[in-house]
């Protein structure tokens, strides 16, 4: 008589696994990465009681301290760093299946994440959009930050694809140089340095300097550019965004350098000028970046070879 045939055990790591949800879990890392409950909602979509509650159930279900409060925010423990390190692993495996899935489903399905510095906003969702298109089924993630978070995210391996203008050199990175990205000199529309026909930076250092924050790329190259001339003009009020600072220059509490990717066609309609600036504008590039040291996905290396093709650029990924 034949023994009946017993069931396969499971695998060890599946038999010990704790009753921590995948929504809990996704919580949690956002936490870590982004270091406060209520950075971590408004990322996700969900209300702050809910993330604090899940994390909550997730330290219950662990039996573990995975946070110590410090200032503002929360900082995981030793443990807690451990477990978002495994989170982010289950993640690498999840997306890889998704991938294999994408792949045999000739991109039907599958998912892309992409992070941007915050001046690619006026241009780059209009070079997504045919992509996104022609590939419904590809879930774009689209995270806009300053550089230094980028750079950041880059570290962690947060995004397949990258959009900025000064890529770290910290990181085995290949870049392609996408666009350029003129940065220029801008006073309000009606200034007596918008009626000069040529200006010196040395013009301009009387007027109070307006700048992105630190961490910003356009501000690090305007410094950079005025060093390069031995110019010392250090900004009198840094402000968080490309539109605040358009405002603040109307106004009339100084100027600014900023890309013209920001202006509309005629700056004047805006109410400002473009100052006819010896050495601007500054030549600079948009590069879209990605890890050498990790395989691109289907969708990502699609996207790479659509944009290719639209842009029409002759110049070759470096690295």
């Amino acid at each position: 008589m034949n023994e009946p045939k017993q069931a396969p055990a499971p695998h060890p790591g599946l038999e010990r696994a704790p009753r921590a949800s995948l929504v809990q879990l996704r919580s949690f890392e956002a936490v870590v990465r982004l270091g406060g409950v209520g950075r971590a909602a408004r990322a996700l979509h969900l209300a702050q009681p809910t993330v604090s509650s899940q994390l909550k159930e997730l330290a219950s279900a662990l039996g573990l301290v995975l946070f110590v409060s410090q200032g503002r925010g929360l900082v995981p423990t030793a443990l807690g760093e451990r477990l978002a390190s495994a989170v982010r692993a289950m993640g690498d495996a999840w997306q890889s299946f998704e991938e294999d899935a994408a792949a045999l489903q000739g991109l039907r399905r599958g998912r892309l994440r992409i992070a941007a510095v915050t001046t690619t906003e006026y241009f780059l969702p209009d070079l997504l959009g045919p992509f996104a298109r022609e590939y419904p089924g590809i879930e774009i993630e689209l995270a806009v930050e300053n550089r230094d978070a980028v750079v950041a995210r880059l570290e962690r391996g947060d995004d397949e694809l990258a959009a900025m203008m000064l890529p770290p050199t910290h990181l085995p990175l290949a870049r392609w140089p996408f666009l350029e990205n003129p940065l220029v000199v801008i006073a309000p529309g009606g200034h007596a340095l918008a009626r000069r026909r040529r200006l010196n930076l040395a013009d301009l250092i009387a007027e109070p300097l307006l700048a992105r924050e630190a961490g910003s790329g356009t501000r690090a190259a305007a410094e950079q550019a005025f060093a390069a001339r031995g110019i010392h003009w250090p900004p009198r009020m840094a402000l968080g965004s490309n539109e605040a600072i358009k405002h603040a220059v109307r106004a009339g509490l100084g100027l600014a350098v900023l890309s013209r990717h920001t202006l509309a066609k005629d700056p004047a309609s805006e109410g400002l000028a473009v100052l006819p600036v010896a050495g601007f504008p500054l030549r600079r590039q948009w590069h879209l970046v990605w890890r050498r040291d990790r395989a691109l996905s289907l969708p990502a290396r699609t996207l790479l070879d659509d944009l290719r093709a639209r842009l029409r650029v002759k110049a070759r990924p470096q690295g």
